[in-house]
């Protein structure tokens, strides 16, 4: 990601990649050894992630999502195949597992994501 188009992103919400009314915001990305980024993910009342699987180009995707805040009700994630998995973290390939997060029922759900991809 070129400098200027990190700095029009990073530290702003903005609509999730599933458009299903979760909202991310950027906190770090790099195309070093590695290519990776760091996100804070919002879950408002109503919103939810339906179930799907995260393609990309080449390699091998990996994330690591650390639960900061449940919802009172809902929001819960489910994963096909996790690597690791407890109450508040999840490790998983998105690439090849099917993952979702129920609807959230009451309350805000906040997770700390991070992704890289291994060739």
């Amino acid at each position: 990601m070129k400098t200027r188009d990190f700095l029009h992103k990073v530290f702003r919400w903005e609509l999730g990649r599933q458009k299903s009314g979760y909202d991310k915001m950027l906190l770090l990305t790099g195309t070093f050894a590695i290519p990776f980024d760091v996100y804070i993910l919002r879950f408002p009342t109503d919103s939810e992630i339906l179930e799907h699987v995260d393609t990309v180009d080449n390699g091998r995707h990996y994330r690591l999502n650390i639960i900061i805040k449940k919802a009172r009700l809902g929001g819960v994630f489910y994963c096909s195949d996790p690597i690791f998995e407890t109450n508040r973290i999840k490790l998983f390939r998105p690439d090849i597992a099917t993952h979702r997060v129920s609807k959230i029922e009451k309350g805000v759900r906040y997770v700390f994501s991070v992704g890289w991809i291994r060739q």
